[in-house]
């Protein structure tokens, strides 16, 4: 189980850290598949990981296979030069949460999570941001 949720996921999850770094896009889609061929169906992965490549390979292997997925991502490290595009603030979490639905061709993530405490932005406002996500 997720937590307390009452999601089912299996009992290992297959991280995409190094999904279009170490592994190229076809390897990261054959590596998701076989794992989902082997009975996982819990895939992570985050926005920062290989300057966002690694969601793209994600949402490249799903396709046509996202229903059978209990899909991850993260946010908080930064992903541009400017002053917004990094943290745990209302606005980097919904900017970042549309690209990565954008990178991973899906529509729904299932456990969007915070990728390292931020200690410039109070708890509250994260924590806010994510439920409006949630609604």
């Amino acid at each position: 189980m997720l937590g307390t949720t009452g999601v089912k996921v299996s009992a290992l999850c297959l991280g995409g850290m190094y999904f279009g770094w170490r592994n190229d896009e076809a390897e990261a889609i054959q590596l998701v598949h076989a794992a989902l061929d082997l009975g996982l169906n819990f895939l992570d992965t985050a926005n920062v990981y290989a300057s966002s490549l690694s969601e793209q390979c994600v949402g490249k292997a799903l396709k046509g296979r996202r229903s059978r997925v209990v899909l991850a991502t993260k946010v908080r490290w930064g992903m541009g030069e400017g002053p917004n595009d990094e943290g745990t603030h209302r606005l980097h979490i919904r900017q970042q949460v549309e690209a990565s639905l954008a990178r991973l061709q899906t529509d729904y993530i299932d456990l969007y999570q915070i990728h390292h405490p931020d200690p410039v932005t109070p708890l509250e406002e994260t924590l806010s941001a994510l439920t409006d996500l949630v609604r």
